[in-house]
């Protein structure tokens, strides 16, 4: 039987299914640079699946025999891709299925940041509602607005298609390339990031976390937006400046903020977001759902089992590896 680690979160019918046909032992709550237990099997692995495990040079000197890597994300900011290339080891991602959960995730949180709904909820369940409430407690509307969205590529086009034919609002987009289609069906605009800050009454930030994107939202950008401006993050915590967020909604630059994701992770208790009255914060839950996690686990253990198998899995990231390990075949 082949010698298969599992980290974190991997459903546990699909874990139970893989246990079945491969030698897998299961880690949680474990530190991989130096648990004992784990250097010993990963020193045997001829697989991995997981979420959010650094694959860097220090953990592949220790997996001579492995062959692939098969992360429960879309995101695989915890690979060291170069490493990988050099090894000729496959690494493989979940795109697509949580495209529409994610989506939901950013979109309410945008909602909840609009209308203020996590304070009222508080304020109604502490016992504060004894009258009639004043215009302090208002929220502001999210139909009829302008959306700003960083990044269009599956979850930012949910998001564009919410906001179009739901919430009546026009949207301005942002990235690497113009999508003519997009432009069409939800009669979105392509702008500079500049010009995206400056005209949007709600910024989205939906990218990737690359090394081009971390801290692409700092001080300068949070000072280009609307001062009744809305930022929410649904990307990663390192695509902006957590500090430069936080300095920004003290000194009033903006109005509020929604976040999904922290530059620590879980984010420390101290954390000036978590005392705000004017931030809606989510403990990284943009594809936490049963159906979704579950869909997740399934398609990256899919992926495992073709690399284990000498197939080629289904969502590979860099086709060149498999070219590389069939040259000549």
């Amino acid at each position: 039987m082949r010698k298969v680690i599992a980290y974190e979160r991997v459903e546990k019918p699909v874990l139970e299914d893989l246990q079945k046909k491969h030698d897998v032992r299961f880690f949680k709550n474990i530190d991989p640079k130096t648990d004992p237990e784990f250097l010993k099997h990963l020193h045997q692995a001829e697989g991995i699946i997981g979420l959010d495990l650094p694959v860097d040079h220090e953990l592949l000197e220790n997996a001579p025999n492995l062959k692939i890597v098969s992360n429960v994300s879309v995101g695989y900011n915890n690979f060291d891709l170069e490493q990988l290339d050099k090894r000729n080891i496959m690494a493989t991602n979940t795109p697509g299925i949580l495209t529409d959960t994610v989506a939901d995730t950013v979109f309410g949180i945008l909602i909840a940041t609009a209308r203020r709904i996590p304070e009222l909820d508080h304020f109604v369940k502490d016992g504060q509602w004894d009258q009639n409430i004043e215009s302090e407690h208002f929220g502001i509307d999210v139909h009829h607005k302008t959306l700003g969205i960083i990044g269009m590529g599956r979850i930012g086009q949910a998001i564009a298609k919410r906001a179009h034919f739901g919430f009546d609002m026009d949207i301005v987009y942002h990235s690497r390339t113009r999508k003519p289609d997009v432009e069409e069906t939800y009669h979105a605009t392509y702008a500079s990031l500049d010009e995206l800050l400056t005209q949007s009454d709600f910024v989205c930030l939906i990218t990737p976390l690359t090394p081009e994107t971390e801290g692409m939202i700092g001080k300068r950008e949070f000072e280009l937006m609307k001062k009744s401006g809305i930022f929410i993050n649904g990307s990663r915590g390192k695509t902006i400046v957590e500090q430069d967020l936080i300095d920004a909604l003290t000194n009033g630059e903006i109005a509020a903020a929604g976040v999904d994701v922290f530059e620590k992770e879980p984010t420390d208790p101290d954390n000036p977001l978590l005392k705000m009255k004017n931030t809606v914060t989510l403990p990284h839950v943009g594809s936490s759902t049963h159906e979704t996690e579950l869909k997740m686990s399934e398609l990256a253990a899919t992926n495992l089992e073709k690399g284990l198998n000498g197939e080629k899995p289904p969502n590979l990231i860099d086709p060149e590896v498999w070219k590389q390990l069939h040259k000549g075949s």
